[in-house]
């Protein structure tokens, strides 16, 4: 069952893209998925989206350790190529570029993970922190084509102002 995040956000699909089921694409713990229209080799390159209330004060680089920690549970190899801190005071975010190795739907896959780590407050109560995470994950020969259209992505995401409080 896919999950809902705690915060409503807005976003625009880059051009070609589409929204999926997360449960029907196998990510049932994503709150929202888009697949990109053309596979590479088999494998669909995708965006997800999940995010959770976090009341510690846990850095976002901390926060994006605990989950290379998960995906290393689940594949057969994962190195971090780069990460870095971007964004504002206002506004903090993280990013980090993963190689993972694993078998995926039955074959061996080399793929690319971008992530990014969004931290949002609400205003009338800072104590209330919400992380959103933003993943792309593509082949490693399609990453590179697909990356831009993850930037152009992330640059829309923001809180959705019109939601019902």
């Amino acid at each position: 069952m896919p999950t809902t995040l705690p915060v409503p956000i807005e976003f625009e699909l880059p051009e070609g893209w589409r929204a999926a089921p997360p449960d029907d694409v196998g990510a049932p713990g994503a709150a929202f998925v888009a697949l990109h229209p053309l596979p590479d080799d088999g494998f669909t390159a995708n965006i997800t989206i999940d995010g959770e209330y976090r009341p510690d004060g846990a850095a976002l680089s901390e926060i994006a350790d605990a989950s290379v920690e998960r995906l290393r549970r689940a594949s057969m190899s994962v190195v971090v190529t780069g990460h870095r801190e971007v964004g504002s005071a206002d506004a903090p975010g993280f990013t980090q570029t993963l190689a993972v190795s694993g078998i995926v739907g039955g074959v061996r896959r080399d793929l690319v993970q971008s992530q990014v780590y969004l931290s949002l407050l609400d205003v009338a109560d800072p104590r209330k922190r919400v992380v959103i995470r933003l993943v792309l994950t593509a082949t490693a020969s399609q990453h590179p084509s697909v990356l831009d259209d993850f930037q152009e992505f992330v640059r829309t995401v923001r809180p959705d102002s019109g939601a019902a409080s």
